[in-house]
């Protein structure tokens, strides 16, 4: 008996075929991004930038409505800064970029090389992060508890080599915003790490359509140097784990290293206590393994660079001018709408290539609304209107006036959708285990030789010790992705040792 035909996609392989390359080829098909010449490093193209861009706006408001403020600090660390805290610089030891010398020369063979007598006195490592070179600023700034708390966050770059890149996901290096805190007080310290906490999880949410487990890291999996580790962690379409965003309670540690004291109120010199948080762009990778689907992209209306696109169909060069003229008209009565109480993006592709190839690119850059204009819809008065959370061939013909009122309301109805949607997968394939054999089945291909989707987040009771953590991820690459926030206490049996434990904890396989 023969097999059914699978449809037809535009994105081969299927998710289901081969998860990693289907996601490098839905990269590559949106035109996000793409390798540069660099080893490790990438390009981010327009598209991919744009979403980019509309995560830093979104961002930067909710960071700046609770106080903080931007600054910007140097791209060079000296590197006796990292020394000065043992676990921090071990922790990043694997994967710092070191500058040793400030000029070239040409060398006896014509080829440019580092001029000897240009080597550094102390060399300086390109920042894989940056609380070591903030601290040397805050330990000018603050003197007195007047000066507290200090409350900033940068937009930057940082680089950590990576021997196994892959675009968005782990690149030598990347974009993101670190924040960097200092208060008076631990109290005042572990609030600061919740409130980010809060701001990440919400966003995720409401602008990326995306579930998150929120809770604190194990002491292996914490950030080198924290006390205390908490983190939003996100499931995707091949049912692993992403760490999305973290926030980190650094204690006085960084204090101590740094020099960041200050007079109390009862006149004592005390060190302050410190916080780091950072979401990175990750943060497109995870959008892109959560929403994507055979035929590409599919974006968050809140988080598209463009929310609808129109697309005059010009047949015949005297209606062309027509045509083209509606397409702005309509745009601009689009860009007068609010969704998500900001006006409506809209953009009006007049390129001169075939009209089918034009639709296709769009659905592939996954953006939410793809709007038909032609001569015929002139004389009716109404679009085709396809929709990017349906099939791509699915159209609904709409008087212009009507889909113009109802543009916004079907942007937020999409957002809505596809938050339902990841919720709903991550919900059906997040279980309760409570035997080793049950646990170690679940995270087990059924057949190693062939790429395929298993597993999932698994939440199981464990003993608190390092040697489980380590044993299972040298058994099965999982490890704890993070000890729920505000999980019941429950009385059960660590899956590994049979000890008590008092409550279960997110295992999962990860990016």
């Amino acid at each position: 008996m023969s097999q059914p035909q699978q449809p037809q996609t535009a994105i081969t392989p299927r998710r289901d075929q081969d998860f990693p390359e289907w996601y490098q080829q839905v990269v590559k098909a949106a035109d996000m991004a793409e390798n540069s010449d660099v080893r490790g490093c990438m390009v981010i193209k327009p598209w991919g930038y744009g979403v980019w861009e509309n995560m830093q706006r979104a961002l930067d408001g909710m960071f700046k409505a609770t106080g903080h403020k931007n600054a910007y600090f140097p791209l060079f660390i000296p590197l006796s800064y990292l020394e000065k805290e043992a676990s921090h610089v071990e922790g990043f030891a694997k994967e710092c970029a070191v500058v040793t010398h400030h000029r070239l020369e040409v060398g006896a063979d014509g080829k440019m090389r580092p001029a000897p007598a240009s080597q550094l006195t102390e060399p300086l490592v390109v920042r894989p992060t940056s609380e070591t070179i903030i601290g040397a600023s805050y330990a000018k700034w603050v003197q007195s508890y007047r000066d507290l708390p200090i409350l900033i966050n940068q937009w930057a770059n940082v680089v950590r080599w990576e021997m196994r890149p892959r675009l968005f996901l782990r690149t030598a290096e990347f974009l993101w915003q670190e924040g960097h805190t200092a208060h008076e007080s631990s109290e005042q310290a572990l609030e600061e790490t919740d409130l980010i906490l809060g701001i990440y999880e919400k966003f995720a949410r409401d602008w990326l359509a995306l579930p998150v487990f929120t809770g604190e890291k194990s002491e292996s999996e914490r950030f080198p140097g924290a006390v205390k580790t908490l983190c939003i962690e996100a499931m995707v379409q091949d049912r692993k784990a992403i760490q999305a965003g973290t926030s980190h309670f650094l204690g006085q540690n960084f204090a101590h290293a740094s020099g960041i004291k200050f007079q109390s109120r009862e006149g004592k010199e005390e060190f302050a206590w410190t916080t780091s948080w950072g979401v990175s762009t990750r943060l497109i990778g995870t959008l892109i393994m959560a929403h994507a689907d055979d035929d590409g992209l599919v974006l968050p209306p809140r988080i598209a660079p463009a929310q609808i696109v129109i697309l005059p169909v010009t047949p015949k060069p005297e209606t062309r001018d027509a045509v083209l003229a509606a397409a702005d008209q309509l745009a601009a009565e689009l860009r007068a709408q609010t969704a998500f109480g900001e006006k409506i993006t809209v953009e009006v592709d007049k390129r001169d290539i075939g009209g089918g190839t034009k639709t296709w690119e769009w659905i592939k850059k996954g953006v939410p609304i793809r709007v038909e204009l032609g001569p015929r819809d002139l004389e009716k008065g109404s679009v085709a209107v396809a929709r990017r959370d349906r099939g791509p061939k699915e159209k609904a013909f709409v008087p212009n006036a009507e889909f113009v009122g109802q543009a916004a309301a079907i942007l937020e109805e999409m957002q809505a959708g596809l938050l339902a949607k990841a919720t709903a997968y991550r919900d059906a394939n997040t279980v309760k285990i409570d035997t080793k054999e049950e646990f170690y089945a679940f995270f087990t291909a059924k057949n190693p030789n062939k790429p395929e989707i298993h597993g999932g987040f698994a939440l199981a009771h464990w003993n608190g010790s390092r040697e489980v953590e380590e044993k299972i991820k040298d058994d099965l690459k999982v490890t704890i992705r993070c000890i729920p926030a505000n999980a019941p206490e429950e009385d059960g049996k660590c899956i590994l040792t049979g000890e008590p434990s008092k409550r279960r904890v997110v295992w999962a396989k990860s990016y």
